[in-house]
């Protein structure tokens, strides 16, 4: 048998479907519990459906796919012809994904390199591309890993939210800076930084706010070779104009991916939120 690397990530990367199919990526689902409902982000929860939940102050919460699910996951790409897998995951930080494929990777009939990324979305992705793209060119598991560690060296990503209140809810900020966000009516920018939800400025409108956010993602672009993805949840025309600024704006400009988050991110984000990712290539 020839070698062959797969590439396994979780549904928090948000890639698109086609480019997963092209380049033989596998997503663990994440799980959105919404009520007393436990629904699978990307087949059984819209970003819809979540964004009328939040608004409307229902529950929702978010866990982990077990360890069994990985370990399906890498039993069912092991019989498909892996030799080798790669799983790549959202920051531990955020998340016990990590730690539930690190479980899984104990048992799987083929040699599992877990990888906690540190990112998030499209941050995510990025990495999960440059690990499926040396895995396409012959590499080994090792230098698969190599190249995600090296593109999440390079990714910065930045977050605008409306309100900081859904981060505070699902503790990925402090309730003080949330209540301090709240009590100046200011627009929170966060950033991630060392695998955690960060704050990064506080503008005092929601223009201004995302002007700054095109703005500070420019300047990470400066003049180098990079990919940028613009999410949002709730906000396709913000998104749309966003992109449209930044494609102007970054001369180095490879790829640019506009897409909406689901339901995971947007569970703990809420509605309007604008997010840019900057991968240097």
């Amino acid at each position: 048998m020839s070698r062959h690397v797969a590439i396994v990530t979780d549904s928090t990367a948000y890639l698109p479907a086609r480019t997963m199919e092209r380049h033989g990526i596998t997503a663990v689902p994440l799980t959105v519990v919404l009520g007393d409902r436990a629904l699978e982000e990307g087949t059984e929860i819209s970003t819809r459906s979540l964004a009328q939940a939040l608004q409307k102050r229902k529950p929702v919460t978010t866990s982990r796919p077990g360890p069994e699910v990985f370990a399906e996951t890498y039993r069912r790409t092991a019989e498909a012809g892996a030799t080798g897998i790669v799983s790549l995951h959202l920051s531990a930080e955020l998340s016990g994904t990590y730690d539930a494929a690190v479980v899984a990777a104990r048992e799987a009939p083929v040699p599992v390199r877990v990888v906690d990324t540190g990112m998030i979305a499209m941050a995510l992705g990025f990495c999960a591309l440059a690990a499926a793209e040396a895995a396409e060119a012959g590499g080994s598991v090792d230098e698969a890993v190599t190249a995600a560690e090296k593109r999440a060296v390079g990714t910065a990503a930045y977050f605008y939210v409306d309100t900081l209140d859904y981060l505070r809810r699902g503790g990925r900020i402090g309730a003080a800076q949330a209540l301090l966000g709240s009590a100046l009516a200011v627009k929170p920018l966060l950033q991630l930084a060392d695998g955690r939800i960060e704050p990064l400025e506080k503008v005092r409108t929601a223009s201004k706010a995302i002007a700054r956010l095109e703005e500070i993602a420019a300047e990470r672009a400066g003049a180098a070779e990079v990919d940028i993805a613009v999410h949002h949840l709730a906000a396709p025309e913000r998104a749309s104009a966003l992109a449209d600024r930044l494609k102007a704006r970054v001369t180095g400009l490879t790829e640019l991916h506009v897409s909406e988050v689901g339901a995971v991110i947007g569970a703990h984000t809420g509605p309007g939120l604008l997010g840019v990712v900057v991968s240097a290539r």
